[in-house]
């Protein structure tokens, strides 16, 4: 297994076109989520599942019908 779990700021940055700032920030409030639903975050990373859920609701990578 050697598929990464974490998007990083800078990755998230790109992947939405925003600043790395706004980035962090995003990164930052999905963490606290984290935490206070009882997991452990990482500082500047977030779950890919996680962010992918809460970004594009569950769906990045999978065709939408319309």
């Amino acid at each position: 297994m050697n598929e990464k779990l974490y998007y990083t700021a800078a990755e998230i940055a790109q992947m939405i076109g925003v600043g790395r700032t706004t980035a962090y920030g995003i990164v930052k409030q999905m963490n606290e989520e984290l935490k206070s639903r009882g997991f452990l975050a990482v500082r500047g990373k977030v779950p890919k599942e996680f962010f992918d859920a809460k970004y594009f609701g569950g769906t990045r990578g999978k065709e939408v019908s319309a």
